[in-house]
């Protein structure tokens, strides 16, 4: 019960850093993608010659922040998900229950990283326009945020399975509510 208790900590310290690096990364994409835009700005009317690459270079950004802020969601729980109907049941049909969505959501990460692993594959071999750069890069997005959900909902659902299942009960003090 140690070891599971010390690689419960170990996953509780290292995955808000990844979830950290995830949102970083999104926030540099972010100001790169204002960045470009005011250089595509400029170019076409003050230069007058627009930079063709802005666009699938926006497009690129765009992929990353969209999957890497997606990951960053399910460990920070605050993706997209309709949690009422299972928060109206009593706890004791509640906590299986968010094991159970936990679950769900490592199984569909589990299978997008498969799955996008295969369309990286594909576009390995052809280039993006306008940028000479594998075509892959772009699907490697969303291989990345199949890993990490998958990563950050298992996580979740053994840390949950244990604190509901396992842990003893903290008690609480005299005096506090």
């Amino acid at each position: 019960m140690q070891s599971i208790i010390g690689f419960l900590k170990m996953i509780d310290r290292l995955l808000p850093l990844i979830s950290k690096l995830c949102i970083f990364i999104c926030s540099i994409a972010i100001v790169t993608l204002l960045v470009i835009f005011g250089w595509l700005v400029f170019g076409r009317y003050v230069l007058n010659v627009t930079p063709t690459w802005v666009e699938q270079l926006a497009l690129l950004l765009v992929v990353y922040i969209t999957f890497l802020g997606a990951a960053a969601g399910v460990h920070e729980e605050t993706h997209l998900g309709v949690s009422f109907i299972r928060e109206a049941f009593p706890d004791w049909l509640r906590k299986p229950l968010r094991i159970v969505a936990d679950l769900i959501l490592a199984f569909f990460g589990f299978i997008m990283l498969f799955a996008c692993i295969e369309l990286v594959e594909f576009g390995w071999s052809t280039n993006l326009a306008m940028l000479n750069i594998p075509e892959g890069i772009r699907t490697l997005a969303a291989a990345i945020c199949g890993g990490l959900v998958f990563v950050f909902a298992s996580a979740h659902a053994l840390s949950r399975t244990y604190r509901y299942y396992f842990a003893e009960p903290v008690a609480l003090e005299q005096g506090t509510n």
